[in-house]
């Protein structure tokens, strides 16, 4: 048996990682990660989520209950670093970025591991939808979660090997209405807490008002164009747009007009008609295999462009030391400069990336 950190965030489905961790006989630590920036109660309080103080004390409680040892540590400065200043340079260059891989990889994982390994911990686990599987040629990879419905691999195809190998993730084999009934059956009080839905540190989903208000800029405006050049009138600043978005864009067209891309150098957003948003072709960068050690020769896969999207078919093949081609067999809607990559070989992650652009 091992000594395993639970990263508690306070919901249902890492507590009952750590009940189950500890009914297979493991020595259990809860950990729940601070890094919410601002110091005062009121403000932690406001700001719900994985970083609310609500969230440290459902946390607390249930350690309490499950009679493990629990402490609070401060990751304030790695997510400071990691996710918040990488989120504000993706929006500023025109990218959309997703801010929960990144927590993933370098504060749930990277820091969090770190950590657990100098209070002599074997490994750590979480309450993530995703089982981790050792394969035959000796790699471990994420498996998807036995309920389509709340799978989590796509955010956390950027994992390492070693993260991977000192990993466990017990909800994986569980669907989520079976989560919350071990949950009431053994009286958690956070049994039907709801999901987070947002990301924890804009919970009111303003992802300029916060990019201004912690950089202490406000953005120029610009103008918007079509695929011609041609200009159709003012935008509020590239912060406010992103790929595929019609909604809030504040301005009256005689048709139904989408964001198709941000070009930050000229300060422009180019709108485009729907059927203009489907390509068959995305490059990536930011490569991170986990089936395999690299790709060596054309591969089929299924690949996701976003957390929602169902996948479709594709081929994919090195077109660079860290550039990766993404070819599918029907054009894909809306791919988002910024947004995940992730490819899969059945339910197995083989790997993904950071997608550049589309043509």
């Amino acid at each position: 048996m091992a000594k395993i950190v639970v990263g508690l965030s306070g919901g249902v489905d890492s507590s009952v990682a750590a009940y189950l961790l500890k009914e297979a006989g493991h020595e259990v630590i809860g950990v729940t990660m601070q890094i919410w920036q601002e110091e005062d109660n009121e403000t932690q309080e406001e700001n719900g989520g994985c970083c609310g103080l609500s969230a440290v004390e459902d946390a607390r409680r249930v350690a309490q209950m499950l009679d493990i040892p629990y402490y609070v540590m401060n990751f304030r400065s790695e997510f400071k670093t990691a996710v918040i200043d990488y989120f504000v340079k993706e929006y500023e260059a025109g990218r959309t970025p997703n801010p929960c891989i990144a927590c993933n990889r370098y504060v749930k994982w990277e820091s969090l591991y770190h950590r657990a390994r100098e209070i002599g911990a074997d490994g750590i686990a979480t309450g993530h939808y995703s089982r981790i599987v050792e394969l035959p040629n000796g790699r471990f990879a994420l498996q998807k979660s036995i309920t389509d419905a709340k799978d989590q691999t796509y955010a956390l195809y950027n994992l390492t090997q070693e993260q991977l190998k000192h990993t466990m993730m017990p909800v994986g084999a569980y669907s989520k209405d079976e989560i919350r009934a071990i949950a009431e059956k053994i009286g958690l009080l956070v049994a039907n807490k709801p999901d987070s839905m947002e990301i924890c540190f804009v919970p009111d989903d303003d992802y300029a008002g916060f990019i201004e208000d912690y950089t202490g800029r406000t953005f120029p405006k610009g103008n918007f164009v079509n695929t011609a050049g041609e200009i159709l009138g003012p935008h509020q600043g590239i912060i406010h747009y992103t790929v595929g978005q019609r909604k809030g864009l504040g301005i009256a067209l005689g048709s139904r007009m989408f964001v198709k891309e941000i070009r930050p150098e000229t300060n422009e957003v180019v709108l485009a008609s729907n059927e203009e948003l489907f390509s068959k072709v995305l490059y990536a960068d930011r490569l991170n295999f986990m089936s395999i050690e690299t790709i060596t020769e054309p591969m089929e896969v299924l690949a996701k462009i976003r957390y929602n999207h169902k996948g479709a078919k594709a081929v994919i093949e090195l077109v660079g030391e860290d550039r990766m081609k993404v070819t599918f067999e029907e054009p894909q809607r809306a791919i988002t400069p910024g947004q995940a990559v992730v490819l899969y070989d059945g339910d197995i992650v083989v790997g993904g990336g950071t997608i550049l652009g589309a043509e």
